[in-house]
């Protein structure tokens, strides 16, 4: 990423919907700490919180670099933490919870998760940080990170969770594949 990086101009302006390509790619790390990527994060935090959601990654809004925020537990006082080129080290156990995505609205799955987890990653500026959670924020962070591996929670779904959604997931495809033939 530097200036003259087309991939952030324009910013993105929409949420990244299922089964688009860029959401099952796994993300390129991020090089340049500079201008573009403070406008990114501040276009991605518009787009959340327009979204009502608590984390969203890069991916999720066409930029394939390892970056996600998460905000989970919004409110008038809340500041979005920035994950830039995080690594995380999961442990405890496995608890289930119902999660969602904002790139796949309307599909609620239960997907199982470490409840114990450690991050590493660098802020807006560069400078690395660490953070542990053993609570809801440590399931959005495995969440958003899911998203820079190119793993959805179509990826987690139970064969339940599969067939319960099939018609929503078809319906998605199909629309993604309509946006696709009138662009060619």
């Amino acid at each position: 990423m530097t200036d003259s990086n087309p991939e952030f101009e324009p910013p993105p302006t929409r949420i990244v919907l299922y089964p688009d390509p860029v959401l099952t790619s796994p993300a390129s790390p991020v090089t340049a700490f500079d201008g573009e990527l403070h406008a990114l994060v501040e276009r991605m935090i518009e787009l959340m919180r327009e979204a009502e959601g608590v984390g969203l990654a890069a991916p999720q809004v066409g930029v394939s670099r390892r970056i996600f925020i998460a905000e989970p537990e919004p409110g008038p006082e809340s500041v979005p933490v920035v994950f830039i080129n995080p690594e995380l080290e999961l442990g405890g156990v496995l608890e289930p919870f119902e999660e969602g995505c904002l790139s796949i609205p309307e599909v609620r799955v239960m997907v199982r998760r470490p409840n114990v987890v450690k991050i590493r990653a660098f802020d807006l500026d560069g400078h690395p940080f660490e953070l542990e959670d053993d609570d809801f924020p440590a399931r959005v962070w495995q969440h958003e990170f899911d998203h820079l591996e190119g793993v959805l929670i179509t990826d987690r779904m139970s064969p339940r969770d599969r067939l319960v959604h099939r018609k929503r997931l078809k319906s998605m495809r199909e629309d993604f594949e309509d946006i696709e033939d009138i662009g060619r």
